[in-house]
């Protein structure tokens, strides 16, 4: 994420530089290129934030008795699954996502790895 302005800034200056180089355009063309831009980098920043975020949750476990819906979503749960986590809270153990049947086993068995239940 402290990655996501210096690419911004980056870009910036790439398009700048490349504003400068181009022959006579016309303004229309010239902000049409630049918003085509704009969203290519749009949705590179996006996949970026998504990495980190994935990568992130991967090496610290999500506690279900204090994960937000967001980061229970990113799990990934539905945002059905979610709310039910966080209504049927507290937990003394992960399982009791399959025994509540909030989940089932095999949809628990993906993200079993993921997620503790802290007191």
């Amino acid at each position: 994420m402290r990655h996501l302005p210096k690419l911004s800034i980056f870009s910036i200056v790439l398009l700048c530089g490349l504003w400068g180089c181009t022959p006579n355009q016309n303004p229309q063309e010239l902000k049409e290129k630049t918003a085509r831009a704009t969203a290519e980098l749009k949705v590179d920043a996006k996949a970026v934030a998504a990495g980190v975020r994935e990568g992130w949750s991967r090496d610290k476990p999500l506690d279900l008795n204090t994960a937000t819906r967001e980061q229970l979503t990113g799990l990934p749960l539905t945002g059905v699954e979610a709310d039910a986590v966080i209504s049927s809270r507290p937990y003394d153990e992960p399982g009791q996502l399959v025994s509540r049947r909030i989940l089932s086993q095999s949809e628990y068995d993906k993200i079993a790895d993921r997620v503790v239940a802290r007191k």
